[in-house]
């Protein structure tokens, strides 16, 4: 893992906006109309271009997160640098997991949207591929990613992203594709209700196919959808079935 570096990058305002509605967005049936003080003016983005905010170290990313409430503070894990956060919207980064991972790859990281200070992170990339590196289940922060303990589901190997209810950071999903060099029992849909201390499989379908996707409906949390794949990363090719089947969930369900 590398160690803690501050890299420098220029910051666009406009992407630093967080926890609002995008013109278009598709918002939920149980969800009230948004006030208008909620809406963006296309008008005001029309100028601004995406660019790097680095840090230029880590490789390559499928998880980034942040807070409504700390619009400056991010999150994002690299698939073999561990988790890096910046305070001051990308201006400058540090990696805040080199003293607490024993692994490097970070799968999905969630932050508590009722509880800033609690993040937790998943191991292991989930994009398949020739050079993917296996994680070691979930890592957890009660202080905004000054320290981080081990939360269990280190079986999971690969975990692809976390959902955390939003009044209650105790409460939070783990969708697990597993090992992806063969069958296992540690595949699925994950819950737990004490912040990680246990955890209970809520959505399993069998030792080939593994959860890829989760997704909550803030408006209803006991809500939730998530997305099956069943798909391997042989020695030389990686064999996919090709099909995703979505579920919904309700409370007694779960």
């Amino acid at each position: 893992m590398r160690s803690s570096t501050s890299v420098r990058a220029a910051v666009i305002v406009g992407l630093l906006i967080t926890g609002t509605h995008a013109p278009g967005r598709a918002q939920s049936a149980s969800s009230s109309p948004p006030s208008n003080g909620d809406q963006i003016d296309p008008a005001l983005l029309a100028g601004l271009s995406w660019r790097s905010l680095g840090p230029a170290r880590g490789g390559r990313s499928q998880a980034v997160a942040g807070s409504s409430s700390r619009p400056l503070e991010y999150y994002f894990g690299a698939t073999g640098g561990g988790l890096w956060k910046t305070a001051d919207g990308g201006v400058t980064w540090r990696a805040v997991s080199d003293k607490f991972f024993k692994s490097s790859s970070v799968g999905a990281v969630a932050v508590s949207q009722s509880n800033p200070d609690v993040v937790y992170v998943g191991m292991g990339e989930t994009e398949l591929r020739g050079n993917i590196i296996q994680g070691d289940g979930v890592y957890k922060s009660t202080d905004g990613g000054k320290t981080f303990t081990h939360v269990g589901l280190e079986k999971t190997l690969a975990i692809a992203r976390i959902r955390i209810h939003p009044t209650n950071p105790d409460i939070v999903y783990v969708a697990a594709l597993g090992d992806p060099y063969g069958a296992t029992p540690d595949r699925g849909v994950f819950k737990s209700t004490d912040g990680g201390k246990t955890w209970t499989k809520s959505l399993f379908r069998d030792e080939k196919t593994g959860a890829v996707d989760l997704a909550m409906d803030v408006g209803q949390p006991e809500i939730l959808y998530a997305g099956l794949w069943e798909v391997f990363r042989t020695p030389h090719p990686s064999v996919s079935i090709q099909t995703r089947s979505s579920r919904q969930a309700r409370a007694a369900w779960w």
